[in-house]
């Protein structure tokens, strides 16, 4: 499945706040995009590269409870994106995780020891298509991505 899949996939797994989240007629991809474009990015494009990114990860953490992933400051707004949206990432939980929370607790300094890459390469070996781009730079501004060029 892509990464919009598995995300519209938690749609019957939402039991709170259900009038916030699905009464908008919009799929559950649609609306973190949205929420994206509202508080992050200026493009969908830019949206959709940085979306798939995160689900890809939180999957691939719910799988792999035991290997120490992470990701860099661009696909982390994806991230947070997605968690702040409690009734998506509760469903999210409850499909992927076998009802149980997920925790995510950032460390304050950002690693630079490679741990990017390797989380990067994991989704990979786990049959995903990350973005290589958003793994590699740490420091690229979102609304400069190399896709995402304005005259």
């Amino acid at each position: 499945m892509t990464p919009k899949e598995l995300l519209n996939a938690v749609w019957d797994k939402i039991a709170h706040l259900t009038v916030n989240i699905l009464d908008n007629g919009m799929s559950i991809w649609d609306r973190k995009i949205a929420l994206l474009l509202r508080d992050e990015v200026d493009t969908r494009e830019t949206a959709e590269r940085i979306l798939g990114n995160p689900v890809m990860y939180m999957l691939a953490s719910m799988e792999n409870p035991d290997v120490h992933i992470g990701v860099g400051k661009i696909v982390d707004k994806g991230v947070h994106q997605v968690i702040l949206d409690t009734p998506v990432y509760f469903a999210f939980c409850d499909l992927y995780n076998g009802g149980k929370y997920k925790h995510h607790a950032p460390f304050i300094k950002r690693r630079s020891d490679g741990l990017v890459i390797r989380t990067a390469d994991l989704l990979h070996s786990c049959g995903f298509d990350p973005d290589k781009e958003l793994w590699v730079s740490r420091t690229a501004p979102i609304g400069r991505l190399s896709s995402d060029r304005r005259s």
